[in-house]
């Protein structure tokens, strides 16, 4: 599914800051996989461009066989919305729309009709257990809950890859356990997910573990076990 070969980020500045060097990276189809490393590691430069929302200054990057450099705006814009769906770390929530307006939001840019998006919007919803908080605003609803409505709008377009950025970042520990269950329970069902992280206990989560550190892969280690 993804495919990185060779990539380096440069940020230009009067001294250059190369955030990544000489990238190389292979993810199959349904795996879950851990991101980890120190902060200005560059782990938050290589989800960005997995995301698609960067490109890199010189290397290749393949999703699901597609060239992304050769891509667009236009068509980037439609490959992030259809292929990929973004959990992060702030909630992203529109604060007067309700969780269910929320989620319906992704299914717009695509031209999915009122009725259909109202539909998958509520199953995602039931799916993270929030099916009586559907018309709750974010400000009725706890951290926990807001981050739960933030995966339901990332699944609503059944993505095939999920990218979650620091998703238990701003939780307590009780509803980041619930958080990383949900990401689990998915992953069980067979999506992709790539989880941004720079605690070792919730990268611990993930099957496979990528170590990041000054813009390099220092490690990647599978773990068997790492789901039950």
């Amino acid at each position: 599914m993804i495919e990185l070969n060779h990539i380096t980020k440069i940020y230009p500045a009067a001294q250059a800051l190369q955030a990544l060097k000489n990238v190389s990276l292979r993810i199959q189809s349904g795996e879950f996989v851990a991101i980890t490393g120190p902060s200005g590691s560059g782990k938050s430069t290589l989800m960005n461009i997995i995301g698609c929302l960067d490109l890199p200054s010189s290397g290749d990057y393949n999703l699901n066989g597609q060239p992304v450099s050769k891509l667009s705006t236009d068509q980037l814009a439609m490959l992030r919305s259809r292929e990929i769906g973004f959990i992060f770390q702030g909630f992203n929530l529109l604060k007067r729309y309700t969780a269910l307006e929320n989620v319906e939001l992704p299914l717009i840019y695509t031209g999915t009709s009122r009725g259909e998006r109202r539909n998958r919007a509520m199953q995602a919803l039931m799916l993270v257990g929030l099916a009586q908080r559907m018309d709750h605003t974010p400000s009725q609803l706890s951290g926990g809950q807001q981050q739960r409505v933030a995966i339901a709008r990332a699944l609503v377009t059944r993505p095939n890859l999920i990218l979650a950025d620091e998703p238990t970042g701003n939780l307590d520990s009780a509803a980041g356990r619930e958080v990383l269950g949900i990401l689990q329970a998915l992953h069980a069902q067979g999506n992709t997910i790539l989880l941004i992280t720079h605690d070792p206990g919730i990268a611990a989560s993930a099957q496979r573990i990528i170590t990041i550190r000054d813009g390099a892969i220092t490690a990647d280690e599978t773990q068997q076990f790492a789901a039950n």
